[in-house]
């Protein structure tokens, strides 16, 4: 049966390795159910709905993964595109979070589409190595300038745009966040960031930072979804602007994914040499699934989870070790007062640490050719500087198109990446 459901090879594995690793991916990526609600709070969704949403979307989307693709990977809501829908969509271009909740939606229905008709090689593979590469270590540096504006370990400033926050309770918890996480993932733990979370989040009672109310209990039932369950507003939707929001997150959630399935793919042994991975569309799909139910619950876009490196390094093979993971967030519904607990300073040092993390990519960018290097550098940059993911993807592809056009180099650009590219400018000049 275990075969026939998750692929399990009773040769070669044992149930005690799979439920150990699946343990272990769900306390490395568990930072996420403390990490979504205190992201999409910003906005003005209400916490607990959202933490309900997050555990619910990160346990379907698993637990079809499980039995749809039968591999030892996890999914949840991506850290890239959380940070998109808060800080581009709702505080960037001033959406409304339910109209930010549409497009996740709709992009959802969009992936499932492309994924079933094999559409999403076609886009994948006109984007060149170097932007992909330059995409994931701009949206880790992103990230990693969120926790630091939102700890106000960094804040605003007249005359320099940005400059170093004064030193309060909160920042001074976030500064030992960051270094807590980075001295256990030195150490190789088990759960690093989870663990960095629930130790700054104790530190904070005696600084005043955790707030912890009188009539406090570890363990409740489910928050209602009330509050965040298919709020969709389709007034804003029909524009311009909201195709290129769309094709954004489709273009974001694909390398996301594909990227992090190759990696683990390549760490499980299960990649052959062609770098063909078995079941793969199958992946793509509970993704797909997973993100619509997920913006239907009120949760943004879901991905898989690099984290599921860590349940591999455990011996994980089969969807036996992504089923146990899945099970741990349903488990973790009834827990929902200690995740909601967690103030937002808790938290910088693993959004910091993902960052590193992220960053990793950049080696792998062609430093010789200035004609690669420069719009890699410009997507990196101006992810940062203007506080967008969006702006900084389209500013790389902009660059990659017309440096490559106007040093002779045209043929290297593909015709997708010249319609993308008329596309960008259009929707600037008419914006």
């Amino acid at each position: 049966m275990l075969q026939r459901l998750f692929g399990f090879d009773k040769q070669h594995m044992t149930v005690r390795t799979e439920v150990i690793a699946g343990l272990t991916t769900f306390l490395t990526m568990s930072y996420i159910l403390a990490v979504n609600p205190s992201i999409l709070g910003t906005t003005g969704m209400d916490k607990a709905a959202v933490f309900t949403a997050t555990a619910l979307a990160s346990a379907i989307a698993t637990l079809l993964l499980a039995f749809m693709a039968k591999l030892p990977f996890a999914q949840a809501p991506s850290m890239a595109l959380n940070a998109f829908f808060a800080f581009t969509l709702v505080e960037g271009m001033g959406y409304s979070w339910q109209t930010a909740l549409t497009a996740m939606f709709v992009e959802g229905v969009i992936f499932i589409l492309i994924t079933f008709l094999n559409i999403r090689e076609i886009i994948l593979n006109s984007i060149p190595m170097n932007l992909r590469y330059a995409i994931s270590a701009g949206i880790g540096m992103f990230i990693a300038f969120i926790g630091l504006k939102n700890a106000g370990i960094i804040e605003a400033s007249p005359a320099t745009f940005v400059k170093l926050g004064e030193f309060t309770s909160a920042s001074v918890l976030a500064m030992v966040g960051i270094l807590l996480s980075g001295v256990l993932m030195v150490k190789k733990v088990k759960g690093a960031l989870f663990y960095s979370i629930l130790l700054c989040t104790l530190i904070g009672i005696p600084l005043g930072v955790t707030e912890i109310s009188n009539d406090f209990l570890p363990v409740s039932m489910p928050h209602s979804l009330a509050p965040t369950f298919c709020q969709f507003d389709f007034s804003e939707f029909f524009t311009l602007d909201m195709a290129v929001i769309i094709f954004t997150l489709l273009f974001m959630n694909i390398f996301d994914t594909v990227g992090t399935l190759v990696g683990l793919a390549s760490k499980t042994g299960i990649m052959d040499e062609k770098g063909n991975i078995p079941r793969v569309k199958e992946a793509m799909m509970s993704d797909a699934i997973g993100t619509t139910v997920g913006a239907m619950l009120g949760s943004s876009t879901i991905t898989t989870y690099v984290e599921s490196a860590s349940g591999i390094a455990e011996g994980g093979r089969s969807g036996l070790t992504s089923f146990v993971t899945g099970v741990l967030f349903l488990i973790a519904l009834f827990f929902a007062p200690i995740f909601l607990l967690i103030p937002g300073a808790a938290t910088t040092g693993a959004l910091v640490l993902v960052g590193v993390l992220m960053m990793d990519a950049i080696h792998q960018i062609d430093m010789e050719d200035i004609s690669e290097a420069l719009p890699a550098f410009v997507t990196i940059l101006m992810m940062v500087l203007t506080y967008s993911i969006a702006d900084g993807m389209i500013f790389g592809l902009l660059c990659y198109v017309l440096i490559k056009l106007l040093s002779g180099k045209y043929k290297e650009v593909s015709l997708t990446m010249y319609i993308l590219a008329a596309l960008f400018i259009l929707n600037y000049m008419f914006a």
